[in-house]
């Protein structure tokens, strides 16, 4: 569907007035507060597993007219979560039949990464908006392919992390931007910064997202197409620990709880050091040789970038006393506290940071950039993807984020994984 008519259903009211094949219902006859049938965003969603029931997807406004899952028991679950919250959604078995349908503007990813690429470009194709779960892919060159589509086709995208526009910034107990702010401003120093993320800093990297070496091949449930659930992935014996709540712990899903935690923990970062333009350009990994099926834990992981800023992510807790973010002036802890003298009201009296648009209806309705679009999201998954790249390979490298290549063999091979017949992945 051209993007010019994508939304030609759910104009204002102002744009309507001049359609007169089209009938407006007043407000107050559908009620005080509520928005008239041809307002609302009409969604589906993709993957009915448990982020699909939370706030940001089924409890999202909009009339839900789909789901989607491999699993009929799941599908069935949320299905009648959906009713009781006022929807009577349709639900499909093949992705691709619901993105075929013309009736939806906003599609929800809530599958594991591995299928992210795939599915969000072609909702892009198909003329949808996408809200995506993070990270939003399980490599580079997926990521670089998703942000390509949205942009091709013209395309609303955020990834489900909102620290950077709102909300206290998990254990830091402050938001993002007063931390953007301090930086931008300088009262840090004009740099390089030293960002570390860590227990000590407020931030647990979840390594009970660990995988399992001793699986011993069980029989598939009936109501379960293990084969479609793993899709793009590699062929591997079902067991009902790869699937479902701990897939996080193997590669060829995700990477464990850098891929669960890292684009929350880590977008915020990139938003508040100002690199949404940027890459690292080497990462370094202290951890021991990895199985090249589970995921295991690291201690250590750090990034610098060309201007010898650095980002340390602290896996064994070593970073006791470790300020968040320190410069050659000062520095900022939880709780925005700060050695900087009469910091305060040094940072009451600067210019706010740029406003974000944070309200995704929002930024579909009006065909803006939400705050974390395709392409700040690309970066910050890139963040992430270099950090289990590492992790896998057990390889410190130099990356180069123009060509986007690395110079260890054994972790370049990694930026760009093949997909498993029929699957391809286009751009």
């Amino acid at each position: 569907m051209p993007a010019s008519q994508s939304i030609s259903r759910r104009k204002t009211l102002k744009g309507l007035a001049a359609l007169a094949t089209i009938q407006i219902v007043p407000r107050h006859v559908i009620g005080q507060g509520q928005t008239p049938p041809s307002e609302q965003l009409t969604r589906g969603i993709i993957g009915c597993g448990g982020i699909s029931g939370s706030g940001a997807h089924v409890g999202q406004k909009g009339p839900l007219l789909a789901l989607c899952d491999v699993d009929r028991k799941h599908l069935e679950n949320r299905t009648a979560d959906a009713k009781k919250r006022g929807h009577d959604p349709k639900g499909y078995h093949d992705f691709r039949e619901l993105l075929a349908r013309d009736d939806l503007d906003i599609i929800h990813i809530c599958t594991p990464p591995h299928w992210h690429a795939l599915m969000a470009i072609a909702a892009a194709k198909a003329g949808k908006d996408i809200w995506c779960e993070k990270p939003m892919s399980r490599t580079i060159g997926e990521g670089l392919a998703m942000k390509e589509a949205v942009e091709k086709n013209d395309r609303i995208f955020r990834i489900n992390t909102w620290f950077r526009f709102r909300d206290g910034f998990y254990g830091m107990g402050c938001p993002a931007k007063p931390l953007r702010k301090a930086v931008m401003h300088g009262l840090l120093g004009a740099g390089p910064l030293t960002l570390t993320v860590g227990a000590h800093q407020g931030f647990n990297w979840k390594f009970n997202w660990s995988g399992r070496t001793d699986l011993v091949e069980q029989p598939v449930p009936e109501h379960f197409d293990y084969d479609f659930w793993l899709g793009p992935a590699p062929k591997k014996p079902y067991h009902p620990h790869r699937t479902h709540g701990s897939f996080r712990g193997y590669w060829d899903y995700d990477g464990g709880g850098l891929g669960d935690m890292g684009q929350h923990y880590l977008d915020p970062v990139q938003y508040i050091l100002g690199k949404d333009e940027e890459s690292p350009v080497e990462v370094f990994i202290d951890a021991d040789p990895q199985d090249q099926d589970a995921v295991g834990s690291w201690r250590r992981i750090e990034y610098t970038y060309a201007d010898g800023t650095r980002i340390i992510l602290d896996g064994d807790g070593r970073e006791k006393g470790t300020p968040y973010i320190k410069g050659s002036e000062g520095s900022i802890s939880r709780g925005l506290k700060s050695d900087i003298a009469g910091f305060d009201e040094k940072l009451k009296s600067l210019k706010d940071p740029e406003p974000q648009l944070g309200d995704f209806h929002e930024a579909v309705r009006e065909r803006k950039k939400f705050a974390l679009n395709e392409s700040n999201a690309f970066r910050s998954a890139t963040i992430v993807n270099l950090g289990t790249i590492a992790h896998r390979s057990n390889k410190s490298f130099k990356f180069d984020p123009k060509t986007m290549t690395i110079d260890e063999p054994e972790a370049h091979k990694l930026i760009s994984q093949p997909m498993r017949a029929p699957w391809k992945l286009e751009g």
